[in-house]
């Protein structure tokens, strides 16, 4: 479905990428622009409970990962240090949204829960990527698992937004568990496979 989604978006998005190429725009320039709009949307509406407006905001900023994609492509600017600006600006990202999170259920929010919740989700988030990243620097492959980071954070944008909007705080909580979860049988699964590889390189 996701797959489905991206194809659209990136041809939807191309007259975009072309129009800030030619204004001299750089892929970089968009990722850093783009992890600072999802960062300060995360960061300033939902620690003030606008979790609907925050999540606005978030969306809108958060294509410039398509599109910084986008740019290298048909600008042919692809690069080492590209590809590592937009796997960290994905990670500050990430944190940026469950830390905002947990800012408003532990404060003025009370909904204990849903902060451990979204702090999990934040700790196995970022485990996930950081084993995949460990792995391959030691030759060995780690793409595997069921939670990926697009379908961890549209899920969680979507019921953020919606819980704005005035769906009940324990669909989010829900949500947020189920990712949790699959965030955890991911790091397993990567685990293993690199363990499995290992042993059979030994």
């Amino acid at each position: 479905m996701l797959k489905h989604l991206r194809a659209f978006f990136s041809t939807a998005f191309t007259p975009i990428a072309r129009f800030l190429l030619r204004i001299g725009l750089t892929p970089n320039a968009v990722t850093v622009i783009g992890t600072a709009g999802v960062s300060l949307g995360a960061l300033i509406f939902y620690p003030l409970g606008e979790l609907f407006w925050g999540t606005l905001l978030i969306t809108l900023f958060v294509f410039s990962d398509l599109i910084d994609g986008l740019m290298a492509r048909l600008g042919e600017k692809s690069s080492v240090l590209g590809g590592f600006l937009d796997s960290v600006s994905d990670r500050v990202q990430d944190s940026a949204v469950f830390l905002g999170l947990m800012l408003w259920f532990f404060g003025s929010g009370e909904n204990y829960w849903i902060g451990v919740a979204a702090a999990v989700c934040m700790i196995l988030g970022l485990l996930v990527s950081y084993i995949r990243a460990r792995a391959e620097s030691e030759g060995y492959d780690a793409n595997t698992g069921i939670a990926e980071r697009p379908e961890r954070m549209v899920l969680a944008l979507v019921f953020t937004g919606f819980v704005g909007l005035g769906l009940p705080e324990v669909v989010l909580l829900v949500v947020l568990a189920l990712l949790a979860a699959a965030s955890l049988i991911t790091v397993i699964q990567r685990i293993t496979t690199v363990v499995r590889q290992a042993g059979a390189g030994s």
